[in-house]
């Protein structure tokens, strides 16, 4: 009778566990949290093509840090890119303005605040393509998120996150 009940307790276990699992392997993720609203008094303003999806995704992880998002949709990204003197080896698929700098594609916000907060002497900072785990975009983190600095066109190492 012992055996059974302790068999029937594992397999429950089993279960839970098995489910929990699943849950999170299949949950869709959010892993950059809000940072407590380090963005309230600051207006974003977001250049993205009008079929983008990922671009609405980070505008909404924008908003729930406190900023103020104003959403620009274009068909000509590339005249943005250039205007704005996003580095070609930088590119993803959109481009900020805020708070005098310039933030290119799903750059995490422990980067934003960083760069609120120190006020470095440069044009802005990025993080190139659409990596998988960033805010706005779906599945886990696969890599380190290297994030650039750009000033003139020049890009160096800002933050590994």
């Amino acid at each position: 009778m012992r055996n059974t009940m302790l068999g029937a307790a594992a397999a429950a276990l089993v279960l839970v566990l098995g489910g929990t699992g699943f849950y999170l392997l299949t949950a869709p993720a959010d892993p950059q949290p809000p940072v407590t609203g380090f963005g309230s008094g600051i207006t974003a303003v977001l250049y993205k093509s009008p079929t983008c999806g990922c671009c609405e995704g980070y505008a909404k992880a924008l908003r729930r840090n406190g900023f103020t998002v104003s959403v620009r949709n274009t068909d000509d990204m590339d005249a943005v890119k250039k205007r704005y003197g996003i580095p070609q080896d930088g590119l993803s698929c959109h481009t900020i303005t805020m708070a005098g700098y310039r933030v290119e594609g799903h750059v995490p916000m422990e980067a934003l605040q960083k760069l609120l907060a120190e006020r470095p002497a440069i044009d802005g900072i990025g993080l190139a393509r659409m990596p998988s785990g960033t805010p706005g975009m779906p599945g886990p983190k696969r890599a380190p998120f290297e994030v650039y600095q750009f000033t003139n066109g020049a890009l160096r190492p800002y933050l590994t996150i």
